[in-house]
Order: structure tokens, then C-alpha cells, then sequence
């Protein structure tokens, strides 16, 4: 399995970061998830009887992550992080978007917790996974557009392998490479915090939420925590 590591300067720049790196292996995502059907079902319920709202730009949770995009040269407001733009889209429909049940089990858990989430499908990743600034000369090929290259901004925080970008603007976008099907079965779930002094609790608590969506569907979960003392999984 590709070890993920905070590298030096991203853990120095940010050294209150926390990452749940939550891994499945055997997923079988052709089958029925009930739970996860029934945790989206619920959310879209409270969002629609007024007793939740998902964070926005307000919030400090997302808040931070503005204030991290602004420090590596990305407007927020244009590019946004992960879980504003998803909370801003449920807040503008009323529904979270339905793609498979890993991706919707993750998307529940980003936007309920107001935390940042991705996923990589490991069986096209190449090599480790390193947390990094660009340096300008990385190939990026966006998620739905297998035919546009794009080249990250030096200095912009990505998620690499050896073979190219797999996020962008630290969690704004996943590659098209590493996406995650029906058919993934070994699947690296992230989840993040920049605060986890204040939220270090909330993010472990959202990645044994996943992480229960996820057993009934696996035959092995294994879950890593990164920080700048700890940061990597292959320790």
C-alpha cells in the first residue's frame, strides 16, 4: 500500500493539520449500502426541516481552509474547497449529488462534519502519496475531463504520486486517474482538518463514522491519523 506523508514545509506552514487517512480494501461497491442511502436520506431531511445547515464560509471550520488557499495564491471564492462547494451545492438543491455508494458515503460524512474529503482509488496510484507544495512542473488531469492537463501554480498545495497531481489546491479537486468507481475495491478515504486543536475530535469522530458505512462493505479497514509529529502512515 503507497504510504501518505505531510512533507516538511506543508507541516511547518500548517502545524495544527490532523489527517484521517481511512483505507478499505475488498470494497465491494456494486452492492447494496442501506446505511449509506439512509445517512444522505436523513441529512437532506434536516437540511429540508430546518434543524441543520451545512457550514459556509462563515464558519471557522471552512473559514481556515479560505485563509490556508489565500496563503498559496488560490481565491476561495473562485476555487473553493471541497466541502464549501459541496455544502453550498446541498444548501442551492437540497440534495447531495449521487455517484456511488463509497463517494456518497464520504460526501455525507464531509458536509455533516464540515470537514474536507476525498478518495483514491490505490490500484491507480503510483508510488507514495506526498502532501507538498508544487513546484510548477506536475501533470494535473481533472476529474471528469480525461483529455484536459492542467499544470498546478507553484507554491500550491497538492496531493502527488510519482506519476502526477492528485488534488489540486490542496482539496478542491480529485484526478480523474485515481477516481473512485463502483468497481474500486482498494480505497484510500481522506479526511482533514487544519484546527485540530479545536476539531481534532470532531475529524475522528467523522472517520469512525465512515469508517462504519464502510465495514459492512469491506473485507478490511484500516484507519491512520497524519500530524506534523506523525506524519506519515508508514510509521
Amino acid at each position: 500500500m503507497p504510504a501518505f506523508r505531510i512533507a516538511p514545509a506543508v507541516a511547518d506552514a500548517f502545524p495544527d493539520t490532523l489527517i484521517a487517512v481511512v483505507t478499505a480494501t475488498g470494497l465491494r461497491g456494486r452492492e447494496s449500502w442501506p446505511h449509506t442511502a439512509a445517512a444522505v436520506e436523513e441529512l437532506e431531511q434536516q437540511l429540508a426541516d430546518g434543524t441543520w445547515q451545512p457550514a459556509d464560509e462563515s464558519d471557522p471550520r471552512i473559514e481556515a481552509w479560505h485563509t490556508a488557499y489565500r496563503s498559496f495564491g488560490t481565491n476561495p471564492r473562485r476555487i473553493r474547497p471541497s466541502v464549501d462547494a459541496l455544502g453550498r451545492r446541498l444548501a442551492k438543491k437540497g440534495t447531495l449529488p449521487r455517484i456511488n455508494p463509497a463517494v456518497d458515503s464520504y460526501n455525507t460524512v464531509s458536509v455533516r462534519h464540515g470537514l474536507p474529503a476525498g478518495a483514491f482509488d490505490l490500484v491507480h496510484v503510483t508510488g507514495d502519496v506526498d502532501i507538498r507544495h508544487a513546484d510548477g512542473t506536475e501533470t494535473f488531469t481533472p476529474l471528469g475531463e480525461p483529455d484536459t492537463v492542467e499544470h498546478p501554480k507553484p507554491g500550491e498545495i497538492i496531493y502527488a504520486d510519482t506519476s502526477g497531481v492528485l488534488t489540486r489546491h490542496w482539496n478542491h479537486r480529485d484526478a480523474h486517474r485515481t477516481r473512485v468507481t463502483e468497481d474500486s475495491t482498494h480505497v484510500a478515504f481522506v479526511l482533514e482538518t487544519l484546527h485540530a486543536t479545536r476539531d481534532g475530535a470532531l475529524l475522528k469522530s467523522a472517520a469512525e463514522e465512515l469508517r462504519g458505512l464502510l465495514t459492512p462493505h469491506a473485507d478490511g479497514i484500516t484507519t491512520h491519523y497524519l500530524d506534523p509529529a506523525q506524519p506519515g502512515t508508514e510509521q
